[in-house]
């Protein structure tokens, strides 16, 4: 399956570099799989499209401000990434810019607030950085304090724009859990959700149900190899919780909705998990934690989500596999349709991306 059956060209100005004024005000596409009919509305409507009893089981991963900046001991600008904690909590796997010019020294800082030597080069193009803060605090605390948040690269900012204050609150979802400071992307289908209109859905028999998913940089790496099957997919760490886990089991309890593509990949590598070992990767306290290995493309089935919401992903994207196997399960017809949504979602000028519209897929 040739990696040019999901790509498509998108205008560069339909790249959205900044959120709807108000989150529940970007544009929602309606897609009815059975009929294959297509609605074009706003995300504040979509208790309208649902089926009863909905079910939403949502990524409650909160976004860490994990770009830190610093200096190399020339005096050269170092911008760092942090991934995920290493060996200890002190050791974190990072990317890092300029990297080659940092390994030359092995050490960067920010006067007054850490030293860093870096350990290691991974086979990543990452590094092993271990971190030593000036003052008693943890490697999240002094990312929370000094870092800025991690906007994806086709969101352009500088280190001054004045939106920043904006975009460290519009970048996590109103439900992000910031004991789980623990994403370096945000779980974007579910920046559309406000207070309200998760009230509203509830005052109307809908229910959420959260899980987490440690969102990693490996989301937004496009697949290089020819054939998608040869790509090497990603590794991310979740967790689903007894309550969730108890709900999704249950097919007849009303429609299950992944809500985004991460949400989506915890749910069907848990049961895919649960079917293999006969349920021995549940916890005693009933809960699955694992690191999700899952790579979904047609003709992929899926075993627990019913309907999903998620935004418009990048061209040759893992994302965009996921999305074209769930439109047709078990075959390959999604990619085609997809490639039809896509460019009926250009010609109508959505907005694509992490601050762009969503689609709600039945």
């Amino acid at each position: 399956m040739n990696i040019s059956l999901f790509d498509y060209h998108l205008p560069k100005e339909l790249i959205a570099q900044e959120p709807a004024a108000v989150r529940d005000g970007s544009r929602l596409m309606v897609i009815n799989r059975d009929t294959q009919e297509i609605i074009h509305t706003h995300f504040a409507e979509i208790g309208k499209y649902l089926p009863s009893r909905a079910r939403f089981f949502r990524n409650n991963a909160a976004v860490l401000k994990a770009r830190i900046l610093g200096q190399r001991p020339t005096g050269g600008k170092v911008e760092c990434l942090l991934l995920q904690p290493a060996e200890d909590a002190s050791t974190w796997w990072c990317l890092l810019k300029p990297g080659k010019k940092i390994l030359q020294s092995m050490r960067f800082a920010q006067a007054g607030e850490y030293q860093a030597e870096v350990l290691e080069m991974g086979d990543n193009g990452n590094y092993r950085v271990r971190f030593y803060p000036e003052r008693n605090e943890s490697i999240t605390e002094l990312s929370e304090r000094l870092g800025i948040m991690p906007l994806p690269p086709y969101i352009e900012r500088v280190q001054e724009d004045s939106r920043s204050e904006k975009d460290n609150e519009r970048y996590q979802t109103v439900y992000a859990d910031f004991d789980k400071r623990i994403a370096v992307a945000a779980p974007t289908a579910g920046l559309h959700f406000t207070p309200e209109l998760i009230a509203s859905l509830e005052a109307n028999g809908s229910s959420f149900y959260d899980l987490t998913l440690q969102i990693g940089i490996g989301t937004f790496q496009p697949i290089q190899a020819e054939n998608i099957k040869d790509h090497k997919i990603h590794r991310e760490w979740y967790e689903i919780s007894a309550s969730a886990l108890t709900e999704l089991k249950q097919a007849k309890g009303g429609a299950r909705i992944a809500v985004g593509t991460t949400s989506m990949r915890s749910i069907e590598d848990a049961m895919r998990r649960i079917k293999q070992d006969g349920g021995s990767c549940i916890s005693p306290s009933g809960n699955v934690q694992a690191e999700a290995d899952i790579y979904i493309y047609p003709p992929a089935d899926f075993a627990a989500v019913d309907a999903m919401v998620t935004n418009f992903h990048l061209p040759r994207s893992t994302l965009l596999c996921l999305v074209a196997a769930f439109l047709s399960p078990g075959s390959d017809s999604g990619i085609d349709w997809l490639m039809e949504l896509y460019n009926e979602a250009i010609a109508n000028k959505y907005r694509f991306y992490s601050y762009g519209d969503a689609m709600l897929i039945l």
